[in-house]
């Protein structure tokens, strides 16, 4: 017998007893946006390679280890995506609907990053991401937080805490780098490798070091806040007061920095203690340069992302209680007349009952085992259709959910019975 052949490694299936669960957060997470009036914006899951490479930069880890790249048959480098924004500008510099133009845009689907698999965090994981262009003042910062804090209410978590940033203008973070530098080779004795490869070319990066050894000298480094412009520290503490006001708790970390390259002034990440070490479940804030770095027009934006996986890891070590969509009508059909004459009942109670899901019996089978399989589907209600019943236009119900006594009715009556039933 061949060999079977397996998933690779850190990419999943979502199998039909999971999908629902995917299912319920997709259909909180479109009535959001439609909340606040984002549309969507589906990307290429494959895109050039040099579009993340200037974007998130050569020296990030993502860039120089994460990436999924390959040469097609042009010899043209591409690579799978291993994050949405960069995407995102490139289609709105590539289509022109960024320059002087307001846009809300949101997207959902797979990246791809080749790290080590962990619970939460997978080779093919699931984003759904949210991106502004347009808007220079701090009230797109505070709608996009703001917007994140109902999404926790709707998902029914309240384990999660928001933290922020501010890491100023490119040039307030080049004169804050140079000071940072020089504090952290006066103390190289006690930085690890990884830190010691980053002192150059990503220093702001050591800060969000996960390794406990360094906690005490990256305590002691000097803050980014002391060294922000003023336009920056203006901007920082007028979202502070739109968060005051809508009454959105946070907590300020002057470590908390962001992994590429192309963040400026705002940065926020919800965190929580639910999921081990790897806490972060949505992260976000400012990029302003990008736009303009990707070969378009300056153009202010913000925006953030969440891995789906992790959200739903979190509701479930919140044992967040989520309902089947299960079918309403399971159809029960004995003799070959039976199956014909089940598929052309099922269909007039689809026509008649607009969101009814009926699950017909295919393939035959007895009474008792179809009665099995009708259990098992989650139905509430059981249809079964039978010679007799054909002969005289009638059906039995049977309640699968409530102890109540089956009745037979005139399939006439059938569609006034599941309206009265509320199946």
């Amino acid at each position: 017998m061949p060999k079977t052949i397996q998933s690779i490694r850190g990419m999943h299936d979502v199998l039909p007893d999971e999908s629902y669960v995917w299912q319920d957060f997709e259909r909180i997470v479109r009535g959001l946006v439609a909340m606040y009036g984002y549309r969507e914006i589906r990307l290429p899951t494959v895109e050039p390679t040099e579009l993340f490479s200037r974007s998130i930069g050569e020296v990030t880890d993502i860039v120089e280890k994460e990436m999924y790249t390959f040469e097609d048959r042009n010899g043209d480098r591409l690579t799978l995506r291993p994050e949405g924004t960069a995407g995102c500008v490139r289609s709105g510099v590539q289509h022109g609907f960024l320059h002087n133009q307001v846009q809300r845009l949101w997207y959902m689907g797979p990246m791809f990053r080749h790290e080590r698999p962990q619970k939460g965090r997978y080779r093919q994981f699931h984003q759904f991401g949210v991106e502004s262009f347009g808007v220079a003042d701090p009230d797109i910062d505070a709608e996009q937080i703001i917007m994140t804090a109902r999404l926790w209410k709707l998902l029914q978590l309240d384990r999660v805490r928001l933290e922020l940033n501010s890491l100023g203008s490119s040039q307030a973070r080049a004169r804050y780098r140079a000071v940072l530098v020089d504090y952290l080779n006066d103390h190289r004795d006690q930085l690890d490798q990884d830190s010691l490869r980053r002192l150059e070319s990503n220093p702001l990066r050591i800060l969000d070091s996960k390794n406990t050894a360094m906690k005490p000298v990256i305590e002691r480094a000097p803050s980014l806040t002391d060294h922000l412009d003023n336009e920056s520290a203006d901007h920082f503490e007028q979202l502070k007061l739109y968060l005051d006001a809508a009454g959105i708790q946070y907590e300020v970390n002057p470590r908390l920095v962001r992994g590429l390259d192309y963040y400026c002034k705002t940065v926020f990440e919800w965190v929580t203690d639910k999921l081990g070490a790897q806490g972060t479940v949505c992260a976000g804030g400012r990029y302003d340069g990008l736009v303009e770095q990707l070969g378009g027009r300056a153009t202010p934006a913000t925006g953030f992302a969440m891995g789906i996986e992790r959200l739903l890891a979190l509701r479930q070590a919140e044992r967040i209680e989520i309902v089947r969509d299960d079918p309403d009508v399971y159809l029960l059909l004995q003799g070959e007349s039976s199956a014909r004459a089940g598929l052309t009942l099922a269909e007039q109670l689809r026509d008649q009952n607009p969101g009814l899901s009926i699950l017909s019996n295919c393939g035959g089978g007895s009474l008792k085992s179809q009665m099995k399989r009708a259990d098992k589907s989650g139905a509430s209600l059981a249809l079964i259709l039978g010679e007799n019943e054909i002969a005289e236009g009638k059906v039995t119900v049977k309640f699968l959910r409530e102890q109540r006594e089956q009745q037979t009715i005139n399939q006439t009556e059938l569609n006034e019975f599941i309206r009265n039933n509320q199946v």
